[in-house]
């Protein structure tokens, strides 16, 4: 890594090695607030890499990828410097060129999906790191980008804040998660199916965020001019165990703490069959939908601008009913 790539970290990872820095960031307790397993959605993530022919399961980040690049492509300026949290394989980079972005650090929890990672023409350093501790020193980037990883984080709040730290004054965040409807046909049906066969059901798809709760997070991260917007894609698959096979190579199986790590087989059929009974296409198949979250927000900079002070308007609304039409104009 280059002394000018190394400036860039807090001192904190750089003491040591970052990836032992990050190891033992990693290796936290469970808490009360500790919704989900961080080192199980590691090894699921690092699984997922090292699997054969995987890319046939990523058509989903790929999408997405491209989405939030759209996004970028949308704000007229070029970053030399941006980061990309999460970003797997360069699933964003790989829609991005040269004009664009000029350098790019990229991150991700498993050193698997890391050694795999797909050249751009964007020079990019890849970094061991979880989202949920950042190791890069506050006003570095001048474009923070995320595809479909913040959703798997225990502290949302404090990764936001993170994030809005490590950007530069009028720099931007463009992000995407999954939201809260998302596969809640495999919710529905594995939740009927278990209640049936077993009399009561655990949580089997991981809880997610909803597009209020994804803005209130953003305004109190202290980020400002925010836009939040949800995209719906819906994938059909031959049966729900093509659904629970392509989650898994996408590494986005459940890690929850409460997860139940067991289905038995009998609580399988009973759901495929309520999920085609209650979902199913007329040519057989059976939708499976992902709820996409779009957020876009900017740090505080004097350049932006702000709404006018309250009461500084010299024109009142009541002055529009004496502007005289046009001649000839018709009645509203």
């Amino acid at each position: 890594m280059s002394s000018v790539c190394w400036s860039v970290l807090r001192t904190a990872a750089r003491t040591s090695s970052l990836s032992s820095w990050w190891g033992s960031r990693l290796q936290l307790r469970r808490s009360s607030r500790s919704v989900f397993n961080r080192e199980m959605k590691r090894r699921q993530r690092s699984w997922a890499a090292v699997q054969e022919e995987n890319r046939q399961c990523d058509y989903l980040r790929e999408e997405v990828g491209s989405r939030v690049a759209d996004r970028v492509y949308d704000i007229d300026r070029t970053f030399p410097l941006a980061l990309d949290i999460g970003g797997g394989k360069s699933y964003i980079a790989e829609n991005l060129n040269k004009d664009v972005v000029e350098r790019l650090f990229l991150t991700d929890i498993s050193h698997e999906t890391l050694k795999r990672l797909e050249q751009t023409e964007i020079p990019t350093v890849p970094v061991l790191a979880d989202e949920e501790f950042l190791p890069f020193k506050d006003n570095t980037f001048d474009l923070v980008v995320s595809s479909l990883t913040l959703h798997w984080t225990n502290d949302l709040p404090g990764a936001l804040k993170q994030i809005q730290q490590v950007l530069k004054p009028d720099g931007v965040f463009i992000g995407a998660m999954l939201g809260g409807e998302t596969l809640y046909e495999l919710r529905c049906s594995l939740q009927l199916a278990e209640t049936e066969r077993e009399g009561g059901f655990s949580p089997h798809v991981s809880p997610f965020t909803t597009i209020t709760d994804l803005g209130n997070l953003l305004g109190q991260a202290g980020f400002t001019m925010l836009t939040v917007d949800t995209d719906e894609i819906q994938v059909n698959y031959p049966g729900i165990m093509e659904v629970m096979t392509d989650l898994q190579g996408m590494g986005e199986s459940n890690c929850s703490w409460n997860r139940k790590s067991l289905l038995h087989r009998d609580t399988v059929l009973a759901a495929a069959a309520v999920y085609r009974e209650m979902y199913g296409n007329d040519d057989g198949s059976i939708p499976a939908t992902f709820d996409i979250l779009y957020v876009i927000g900017w740090k505080p900079h004097d350049s932006q601008a702000k709404p006018a002070k309250r009461g500084s308007a010299n024109v009142s609304f009541a002055d529009l009913t004496k502007i005289s039409r046009p001649n000839g104009s018709g009645q509203t």
